[in-house]
């Protein structure tokens, strides 16, 4: 599926059996279809991915399966197979893509793919060097097996949400981003688990516990904790050792600028840049451990300033004097920025219901083999023919009887 007029991509021939739903699978393999995987998507009218028809982040809904923006965005460059999974000639059909298959994805509930017939015992026998990824809540070992999860509880269970706010308010769930990281950990995963198929010609199983991707990113907590019995706590944006280091308002309603000071000669050049170089002799801020100790007054000193101009004038100024600044970009700020429409990070991509709509593209730049979006994402059971008679060998005429047969729905 990939046009022959591009370099060859890092994982052309590679074909993934695709039976994510929701954020956290379909954008582990959206990653490596960007890289040139042809990802076969199964999934079902009777059972379709709530991204086809809801976003939990977004509170957005669609009737119409094929009409999802939430879903074009996570499953661009895939292809769609249309199979009920709870009829036996599905399952057969779904073992025949397997055979011919590298990768099987799936983050249902441990047990699911089991019940279903399509386990990794089971596949393993239809293709000994298959790479499996399940990834799920919690894991598919353990006490807690069995527990459900989204998005928000990955960050709950994992720890992020208890750091993530201000003192004084109550823990933070950090929604659709628990998912991408989730999905990010897998793709890195699958890639891993390829390279070790490449040397060794073994696949493999991967169990992938959702909670723990989050877990593993506030490790320095859990190391404190464990080392020094400290416990850690939110801090809003306030740093273990910086200062100053915040958000600071802007020019414009909610606007803001985040400002990060790491060494005494910034804290100097960032007091010239504010036209106040007696600061620095102030004895609250000689050194950092006092402007560590005194970052309400700081803070405050710093906010009044920033005050009187926009947040690129502060990042401008600031940039330019070596000091950390940045502003704090909305969605609508992050579509205009102009770095941004340089490195082309939104592109734009045409799909027959959706419309032409911008999407966030591969998040990195190969020299000689890009990655990139070759395709919307695919309406329901688009690609039914290409995968049961290009891929599987089937007649015209049996496709149409498993279309008779409700299979295909």
């Amino acid at each position: 599926m990939v046009d022959s007029n591009t370099n060859r991509l890092p994982l052309e021939g590679v074909r993934i059996a695709d039976f994510t739903w929701a954020w956290a699978g379909p954008y582990a393999t959206e990653l490596l279809a960007f890289l040139g995987a042809e990802v076969v998507k199964i999934e079902s009218v009777k059972r379709p991915d709530h991204a086809r028809t809801r976003s939990l982040s977004h509170g957005l809904s669609n009737r119409d399966l094929d009409k999802s923006s939430v879903f074009n965005d996570l499953n661009l460059n895939k292809l769609s197979l249309s199979l009920d999974l709870k009829q036996p000639k599905a399952i057969e059909l779904a073992k025949r893509l397997v055979a011919v298959s590298d990768v099987v994805a799936e983050n249902y509930r441990p047990g699911v793919m089991d019940k279903l017939g399509l386990g990794y015992d089971v596949l393993r026998q239809i293709k000994p060097d298959i790479v499996m990824l399940s990834s799920s809540a919690m894991g598919a070992v353990g006490p807690e097996r069995n527990y459900a999860g989204f998005a928000p509880t990955f960050a709950a269970l994992g720890g992020a949400a208890h750091l993530t706010g201000y003192p004084d308010k109550r823990p933070v769930p950090l929604m659709g981003s628990s998912d991408l990281r989730s999905a990010s950990t897998s793709a890195f995963a699958i890639l891993v688990a390829l390279y070790h198929k490449a040397r060794t010609g073994q696949g493999q199983h991967i169990d992938l516990s959702s909670t723990e991707t989050i877990a593993i990113n506030i490790s320095d907590s859990i190391l404190d904790y464990i080392m020094n019995g400290c416990v850690a706590v939110r801090k809003g944006n306030r740093d273990e050792i910086m200062a100053p280091h915040n958000v600071y308002p802007c020019k414009g309603e909610s606007r803001w600028v985040s400002i990060a000071v790491a060494t005494d000669e910034e804290w100097q050049s960032l007091c010239k840049a504010m036209s106040s170089p007696s600061l620095a002799d102030d004895e609250r801020f000689s050194d950092g451990y006092r402007r560590w100790c005194n970052q309400d007054d700081l803070d405050q000193i710093v906010g009044e300033w920033t005050a009187n101009f926009t947040d690129y004038e502060v990042t401008a100024m600031l940039q330019k004097a070596g000091v950390a600044a940045m502003p704090t970009l909305q969605g609508t700020d992050l579509y205009e920025d102009s770095h941004f429409k340089f490195r082309s990070v939104a592109t734009e991509v045409t799909h027959a219901n959706v419309g032409t709509r911008f999407v966030v593209g591969p998040p990195w730049k190969f020299s000689a083999t890009p990655a990139r979006i070759r395709h919307s994402s695919p309406m329901l059971g688009e690609h039914n023919e290409y995968v049961l008679g290009g891929l599987l060998g089937m007649s015209r005429d049996e496709i149409a009887a498993l279309e008779e047969d409700g299979v295909l729905s």
